[in-house]
């Protein structure tokens, strides 16, 4: 018997479709419309591979690169479907992060423009009785990120899922990983059986595996990477140096290709911390380079703010938390800095991963300091590459440790001055103190059971706020 579900994950490989059009593909004419006008010429492997299985009713689990077309791999079948059946909330898609939300949202908008689509977007950061109307009313497709939308079930928003035909985990190895296991339960314990199950992700983790072993009728696997690979015409950099000298590396990385390149290129810095990303992102503002920060820490509409000003070149640097690594389509990256080494060799992936999409060909440079050493090698055995040495001039390098330096000093003093991520200290806070006093309640009698239970919602609802902020 295991040996059968097994079989369910032999790889699919690419085959020729040098000659394959979107009308080939059994979508319907007004699609294949769209299609041209947004100038999808042909379809990509994953969207090959996957669309005829969608339409003809299977389940999928989708392993494809960055930039793969992945999104468009599911909406087109989705959108085939729900024209021949126009009522209701008709697909749910989950999403790990809100921007990744908000771009899912926008290609449905522009590829289901001729069926007078519906969509609603759920994310944490929002008015939630602005979400609850909008719920109410039946919206042809809902994305979301499970912490928010677990939250309006359990308030009793009044909505309903039972007409639902597809359910979407998008970044699908991120989903069911990283904590949001009770949230996905609330969610699917509501959702109808009869459904179609498609998992888009960026690696096909031991996770999926299990929950697709479980499924009863056996998934259509697509897998483009054999391994965790990056993305073929991207060059891959490191630079070595002293820990404490690492910022002043930084910024003369950053002047070097600010000045030289393509005005309509742009670059993103990645930080491991909030408050790193917010400290170069406003240094590199004083150092007259422009530049916009995405982290957990920001409210939703700066978030959404600073994404569009980076997406339509009014900034051409990005300095980003992990948040901005999966997903978010970006096209004109040609560079990435790892201003730290990522903790999770994984994660190095998914950070160069934004650049060298669909084709395109990118850098990746790593900032690598004496206490990194280890976790560079972790990564090069992952990717399968030593990676190159990147030259820079250390007289150049020299000649900005002073103003470096002092730059960061000023800009920490205004943040602390501005009491940066004071707030999200305050609710840790209050979220240690509230499950302590449940602690405290476990042994009380009966009559507390509702305070309890009330209390206990009230944890789940702040832990499913941080989760959206993954």
């Amino acid at each position: 018997m295991d040996e059968e579900k097994d079989n369910r994950f032999e790889k699919t490989e690419d085959v020729n479709f040098v000659d394959v059009t979107f009308d080939k593909l059994n979508v319907k004419k007004w699609l294949v419309n769209q299609c041209q006008l947004l100038e999808f010429t042909r379809p990509t492997p994953v969207q090959f591979n996957c669309i005829p299985q969608i339409l003809n009713g299977q389940d999928i689990v989708a392993c494809a690169k960055t930039g793969s077309g992945k999104t468009a791999a599911f909406a087109l079948p989705i959108l085939d479907a729900l024209s021949e059946d126009i009522y209701g909330i008709f697909a749910l898609i989950l999403t790990p992060t809100r921007e990744l939300a908000y771009q899912i949202a926008d290609q449905f908008r522009v590829l289901g423009k001729p069926l007078g689509l519906k969509d609603c977007v759920i994310t944490g950061g929002m008015d939630m009785m602005l979400q609850n109307y909008s719920l109410t009313e039946n919206p042809h497709i809902l994305i979301a990120t499970p912490g928010r939308l677990a939250d309006h079930i359990e308030s009793g928003t009044q909505f309903s899922l039972k007409r639902i035909k597809f359910l979407v985990l998008d970044e699908a190895d991120r989903l069911l990983e990283d904590n949001f296991g009770k949230q996905l339960q609330t969610i699917f314990d509501i959702l109808p059986k009869k459904r179609q199950t498609l998992l888009f992700s960026a690696t096909i983790t031991d996770t999926i595996k299990q929950v697709q072993l479980m499924s009863k009728k056996a998934p259509f696997v697509y897998d483009a990477n054999l391994h965790h690979q990056p993305v073929e015409k991207l060059d891959q950099y490191y630079v070595l140096m002293p820990a404490n000298v690492k910022d002043a590396y930084l910024f003369r990385l950053l002047t070097i290709h600010y000045d030289n390149d393509n005005k309509k290129s742009s670059i993103i810095v990645f930080t491991n911390t909030c408050r790193d990303c917010q400290i170069l992102s406003m240094m590199s503002r004083k150092f007259h380079m422009p530049s916009v920060e995405i982290h957990s820490l920001m409210k939703q509409k700066q978030r959404i703010a600073s994404l569009a000003k980076f997406k339509s070149l009014q900034v051409r640097i990005l300095f980003a938390t992990d948040v901005a690594s999966r997903g978010l389509d970006i096209p004109s990256v040609d560079l990435v800095i790892n201003h730290n080494v990522p903790y999770v060799p994984k994660e190095y992936v998914h950070r160069v991963g934004r650049t060298a999409r669909a084709g395109r060909s990118g850098t990746a440079i790593t900032l690598v300091t004496q206490y990194d050493i280890k976790l560079m090698h972790k990564i090069e055995a992952l990717v399968d590459k030593v990676l190159l040495e990147y030259k820079v001039n250390e007289k150049e390098v020299l000649k900005l440790l002073v103003e470096v330096a002092m730059t960061r000093s000023q800009v920490e003093i205004q943040l602390d001055e501005e009491d940066f991520g004071e707030n999200e200290k305050i609710n840790k806070r209050k979220h240690r103190l509230l499950q302590s006093r449940i602690a405290d309640n476990d042994d009380s009698p009966k009559i507390k059971t509702k305070k309890n239970k009330k209390k206990r919602t009230t944890t789940n609802s702040e832990q499913n706020s941080v989760n959206d902020e993954q």
